[in-house]
């Protein structure tokens, strides 16, 4: 299986249009998104980048399986960051996620960087190094939103 991670930010005039747009801009828009918890599958391999999922007319409204890091503000001059991570066992192409959301890139990435330090800790399986994708997003005069999203599979109803 191709996990592809995307991302996208976007604003509107509420926090969920800002949110829809951010979905549009990672490729996802027109999707029923469905959350995955953090466990790549055996035989997976991980692709990063943007994609244009909502391009293809007879995908409208299919399930779309992810695992999904995203952010949103409406306060002006904050900023906001989303981001996942993940570490991968080459060998046997199976690993694990995280998401994460911040005020900064560095808060995310340390959230990553700590919350896989620690869920390897526990498990036999040797994983590569941590992995991740963030982006972010500064509130001007309306609501924001930044995602990250690692996707699975679409499937229909």
């Amino acid at each position: 299986m191709k996990i592809i991670v995307t991302w996208g930010v976007g604003g509107g005039s509420t926090k969920l249009s800002s949110f829809d747009k951010a979905l549009y801009n990672a490729g996802i828009a027109n999707y029923n998104l469905i959350p995955l918890s953090s466990v790549i599958p055996l035989g997976s391999d991980i692709e990063i980048k943007k994609v244009k999922l909502q391009d293809k007319k007879e995908d409208f409204g299919k399930k779309l399986w992810v695992v999904i890091a995203r952010a949103t503000v409406d306060k002006p001059n904050q900023k906001i960051f989303a981001g996942v991570g993940w570490v991968f066992n080459q060998k046997e192409k199976k690993g694990l996620f995280v998401e994460h959301h911040g005020n900064s890139r560095e808060e995310v990435r340390n959230l990553i960087e700590r919350s896989l330090t620690d869920m390897i800790k526990y498990r036999v399986d040797i994983f590569g190094p941590i992995n991740y994708k963030i982006t972010g997003v500064k509130c001007l005069n309306k609501p924001v939103s930044a995602l990250v999203c690692a996707i699975y599979q679409v499937e229909s109803w």
